[in-house]
C-alpha cells in the first residue's frame, strides 16, 4: 500500500530518488549521487531537501501569546515579531511532547512546524490546552516546506528573493529570523533556520506551488553546486551538528534538563506545562545525561546499543543506551550519543558501548561534533 506523498514526489521520482516508507511517508532516502555527495554538497555547496511531511499549524487571536507561554518552556511570546524561536512542549511531569519552532508574526499570531511523526499528537495536545481567544489552524496538507541549507545557499535564495524590503533583505536577515517573501515568484515564509549545522533558509510555501520553487531552486543553483539530498545526509547532517531528533534522542520519558536542552526552558518566564517537574528535578540532580561521543575504532554504535560498565556485577552493567549514532563524515572516527549517568559524561572520560557483542571504547565529547566557521 503506498504511503503518502508529498507535493515533491513526481520531483524525486523524476531525479532518479531512492525512496523509503519513513512514519508512513514515501520519502527520499538518497538520490543518485549517494549520502555522501550529499552530505559534502550541504558542508560545501548547497543542498535542497525536501521536508514537506512536518506539520504545521498556525495559532492566532488576542489570546495566543498567553496559550503559547503556557504550552511552550522557552519565551516564544517575548520574542520580537520576526522572530523564530526553538523551545520544547512538555507534559506535566516533564517528559517531552515534541521539540519544534514558533515564528512570532505578532502578540496575536504565532505560526509552529512540528516534527511529522508527532503531528497529530502534537496538534491534539495544543488543542486540549488552548486558552482563551486563542483558535488553532492546521495548515499541514496545505502547506509544503523546502530548506535550502549551505555556505551557498543563502545567496541562491537571496538571488531569487524578493521582500517588501526590498532586494537584499533575506540575506539581511539574522539567524531564526522570518519574513514574508516570493522566491522564484512563490509566496513564501523564509526562516533563518535548518536542520544541518549549516546556513541556509527553511521555506513553507502552498503545497501546489512547491513543484515550481523546487525546480527554480535547482535550476538557478546549477552554478553553485547545488544538490538534491535525502533523509540519509539529513540524519548525519543534524547529528553531526548535534541537533536531537524526536524518537531517537528525545521522547515522553525524556526531559529537557537529561537531553541537555536547559537553555531551551526559561523557568523564571512565568508558569508553563512542565515547570514544576523541571523545578524538582533541576534541584534533585539530573539522574542521566544525553552525552556525545566519539569511537576510533572501526565500529559505529548504532541506536539501542548498549552502554556498558563490565566492572559491575552481572546484571547490573548496562549503564545508558545509545540514542543516535553513525560514521562521521566531515569529522573523524564514528559518533553519537546515549544517555549516561552524569558521572560517566565528563569531556575526555571513556565509555564502553557493546556493538553487536564487542565492546569498543568511546571517547565523551562535549558540544558538537562539527561546528561550521
Amino acid at each position: 500500500m503506498p504511503g503518502l506523498r508529498t507535493p515533491l514526489y513526481d520531483a524525486h521520482k523524476a531525479l532518479g530518488a531512492r525512496m523509503i516508507d519513513f512514519g508512513g511517508w514515501d520519502l527520499p532516502v538518497s538520490y543518485p549521487a549517494g549520502t555522501l555527495k550529499e552530505h559534502k554538497a550541504v558542508r560545501e555547496a548547497v543542498g535542497l531537501f525536501d521536508v514537506s511531511h512536518m506539520g504545521e499549524a498556525w495559532l492566532r487571536g488576542p489570546g495566543a501569546t498567553a496559550t503559547v507561554a503556557r504550552l511552550t518552556t522557552n519565551d516564544v511570546g517575548g520574542a520580537a515579531p520576526g522572530k523564530a524561536v526553538y523551545t520544547l512542549l512538555c507534559r506535566p511531569d516533564g517528559g517531552i511532547v515534541d521539540d519544534c519552532i514558533f515564528y512570532k508574526r505578532s502578540d496575536t499570531e504565532y505560526f509552529v512546524i512540528v516534527n511529522a511523526s508527532n503531528t497529530a499528537k502534537d496538534l491534539a495536545w495544543m488543542r486540549e490546552h488552548l486558552g482563551a481567544g486563542c483558535e488553532l489552524e492546521d495548515v499541514s496538507a496545505a502547506t509544503a516546506l523546502v530548506a535550502v541549507q549551505g555556505p551557498r545557499a543563502v545567496a541562491l535564495v537571496d538571488r531569487l528573493g524578493r521582500t517588501a524590503a526590498g532586494d537584499g533583505a533575506l540575506a539581511a536577515l539574522p539567524g531564526f529570523g522570518f519574513a514574508d517573501a516570493t522566491v522564484a515568484g512563490v509566496a513564501c515564509l523564509a526562516a533563518r533556520t535548518g536542520y544541518t549545522g549549516e546556513d541556509g533558509f527553511e521555506l513553507a510555501c502552498a503545497a501546489d506551488a512547491a513543484p515550481r520553487l523546487w525546480a527554480a531552486l535547482l535550476e538557478a543553483g546549477a552554478g553553485d553546486g547545488v544538490q538534491a539530498c535525502g533523509l540519509g545526509a539529513r540524519d548525519s547532517l543534524r547529528l553531526e551538528a548535534r541537533l536531537p531528533l524526536y524518537g531517537n534522542d528525545l521522547d515522553d520519558t525524556t526531559s529537557p534538563l537529561e537531553a541537555g536542552l536547559g537553555w531551551a526552558v526559561k523557568l523564571d518566564k512565568g508558569d508553563f506545562l512542565g515547570r514544576d517537574a523541571l523545578i524538582a528535578q533541576k534541584a534533585q540532580g539530573l539522574r542521566r545525561t544525553l552525552a556525545g561521543f566519539r569511537i576510533d575504532d572501526r565500529a559505529t554504535a548504532r541506536h539501542g546499543y548498549a552502554v556498558v560498565d563490565r566492572g559491575r556485577p552481572d546484571g547490573e552493567q548496562v549503564i545508558g543506551t545509545v540514542t543516535s549514532g553513525g560514521p562521521g563524515i566531515s569529522v573523524p572516527g564514528s559518533i553519537g550519543l546515549a544517555y549516561v549517568p552524569p558521572a560517566a559524561a565528563a569531556a575526555g572520560a571513556t565509555l564502553t558501548i557493546d556493538c553487536r557483542g564487542r565492546d569498543v571504547p568511546a571517547t565523551v565529547v562535549k558540544g558538537k561534533f562539527y561546528k561550521r566557521a
